[in-house]
């Protein structure tokens, strides 16, 4: 097994594809003057959803985890691989996490680059980053916390139902089970139900020179790293005794 190959490459890949999909569907919702301007919340689901399908085709090679909670769900699992002939360890899992986290990071940069126009137009602030990270419409961080808790058990518990990671799922049913997700359960938080997937973003918007940017809300950025884990970790443990 190559670290690089196996698993790096394909999960920066897959990752980077899913956020350029995502938060370009979001921009195109939310920013001022775009075609898909007021496309709503199930634009955003359905966007993200097929993100989802394309990130998944693309990371195969390395079982298509494109999230370090999935990632921990399938260790918490019991399970002896955690992609085609990739043992479980925690050397390999940081292989997964540092991926995927530097992947979202470079698909959020794109999807900036993207709309950079759009990006210069007036806008609120917190509109701005929401099209690189989550946040509540009620904050409660215990609560919020619950949130992402719940929806990434559903994600990885439903995953490893169908097999040993989302590879086995296949690209359209975990980009169904993410759709569903978004539209069931993630009014309250945006649902993260990915670390990388909203920590790798909030640091390119950070670090990028983006026009009347505000804060990067740094204060709630650990919610969607803590709960996803947690409730990654959940999802594998019953996953694991169920299966």
């Amino acid at each position: 097994m190559n670290v690089w190959n196996d698993i790096m490459v394909p999960e920066f890949l897959g990752t980077m594809i899913l956020l350029l999909g995502g938060a370009g569907v979001v921009a195109n919702a939310i920013l001022p003057g775009t075609k898909g301007n007021g496309g709503g919340w199930l634009l955003i689901n359905f966007g993200w959803g097929l993100a989802v399908f394309a990130g998944v085709y693309v990371a195969l090679h390395s079982g298509a985890h494109i999230n370090p909670a999935v990632t921990v769900g399938i260790w918490a699992s019991g399970a002896e691989n955690f992609g085609p002939d990739i043992p479980v360890s925690v050397a390999n899992f940081f292989a997964y996490a540092v991926a995927q986290l530097a992947g979202a990071a470079v698909g959020a940069a794109l999807a900036f680059l993207t709309y950079k126009r759009h990006f210069d137009e007036d806008a609120e602030p917190a509109i701005k980053l929401a099209v690189f990270s989550t946040g509540p419409n009620i904050r409660s961080y215990g609560w919020n916390v619950v949130t992402e808790v719940i929806g990434t058990f559903f994600l990885v518990f439903v995953i490893l139902a169908f097999g040993n990671w989302p590879g086995d799922l296949g690209p359209l049913g975990a980009a169904l089970v993410v759709l569903g997700i978004g539209a069931s359960l993630g009014g309250p938080t945006g649902y993260a139900i990915n670390p990388a997937r909203d920590l790798g973003p909030r640091i390119a918007h950070f670090l990028l020179p983006i026009r009347g940017k505000g804060s990067s809300d740094w204060a709630y950025s650990w919610v969607p790293v803590v709960g996803p884990l947690v409730g990654g970790a959940l999802g594998g443990l019953l996953a694991g005794a169920a299966f």
